[in-house]
């Protein structure tokens, strides 16, 4: 989800582990377990985290580690912290011994940039901002901002005006920056798995806005997850889901244009009013979950062909529901 410069809606996260043969479910306890709750803020919202797990202090040590991730990797991805690696990179137009992580998350979306043939593109940014000064101006055009203008800041959207390694990000148009709202809320739900599986954790069901499945639930059957407005089941084991909506956030009110800005056009996105992807990690459910969103289903399906793992399900205009795998 692409958002701008500061958050608006609440998180709530849960984390849902077994150890030791107890059996755990989401939002309710097992037997033995206890639950450990946390309050504060995460990913820029206030959001709430419980974990059941049958050894308490073990369950508030993985807690604290959790919530220390999360605060590390914001610093590092925000729009809104003046200071984070992303917000200084897109002040100056490039940054010198970039965080790994960073590095590590450029990587991932310069994959799925080449697997979506440019439909998921960080760069989009200045399109963000076009929109949000657009609106926030008095009786400003429900439609949007004026073509021209849409135009001339197409000019500095393109993931390949990006040059990244290890040493040095740098871009080489004037004018571009970069959001990584799209990949990195799947990104940290996977670090924060990985904290879970480190502390021993074999089943686990971790929810930081997108949901990643760490094995199955104790006695073997999937974890599940419901597509909002439909009567869809996904059975989740060692995957995440992901979900990109229209309605989720609009510029302007009902009717104006979504935060899901096709990279090519400017347009914001408007086949679908909801893509929901299953991949076995989280980043790249994220990621595919937008890149989806500009096309319609027999593109979908192409892409589908080149990518092992991927099922998608779509919620139509009107009610209607397409599974795709």
């Amino acid at each position: 989800m692409t958002m701008g410069a500061g958050p608006t809606r609440r998180r709530f996260i849960t984390l849902s582990a077994a150890a030791a043969g107890t059996a755990l479910c989401p939002h309710g306890a097992g037997a033995g377990s206890r639950a450990v709750r946390w309050r504060g803020r995460a990913l820029g919202a206030p959001a709430e985290m419980i974990l059941h797990h049958p050894d308490r202090a073990q369950a508030a040590r993985l807690i604290r580690r959790v919530v220390a991730e999360i605060d590390r990797l914001e610093r590092i991805f925000s729009l809104y912290l003046p200071d984070s690696a992303l917000a200084t990179l897109n002040a100056r137009g490039a940054l010198a011994n970039p965080p790994a992580e960073l590095v590590d998350l450029l990587e991932q979306s310069h994959a799925v940039w080449q697997q979506s043939d440019g439909l998921f593109d960080p760069t989009v940014q200045p399109l963000w901002l076009l929109h949000a000064r657009h609106f926030s101006a008095p009786d400003a055009d429900p439609a949007g901002p004026p073509s021209d203008s849409i135009k001339e800041t197409l000019r500095r959207v393109g993931f390949g005006h990006v040059a990244f390694d290890r040493n040095r990000i740098a871009f080489r148009r004037a004018g571009m920056a970069l959001t990584l709202n799209g990949i990195a809320q799947g990104y940290i739900t996977d670090r924060a798995v990985e904290i879970l599986r480190a502390g021993g954790v074999v089943h686990t069901l971790a929810d930081l806005g997108e949901i990643r499945a760490l094995g199955p639930r104790e006695d073997g059957t999937p974890w599940r997850a419901g597509i909002a407005g439909t009567d869809a089941r996904v059975d989740l084991v060692d995957r995440a889901i992901a979900t990109s909506g229209t309605n989720g956030f609009r510029f302007g009110g009902p009717g104006s244009p979504s935060h899901l800005l096709d990279p090519r056009t400017g347009v914001s996105a408007g086949r679908h009013d909801s893509v929901s992807v299953v991949a076995p990690t989280a980043a790249a459910a994220d990621a595919l979950s937008t890149a989806f969103s500009f096309m319609d289903g027999e593109g979908i399906a192409a892409a589908l062909r080149t990518l092992p793992g991927i099922e998608v399900h779509l919620r139509e205009p009107g009610g209607g529901y397409r599974h795709i795998a």
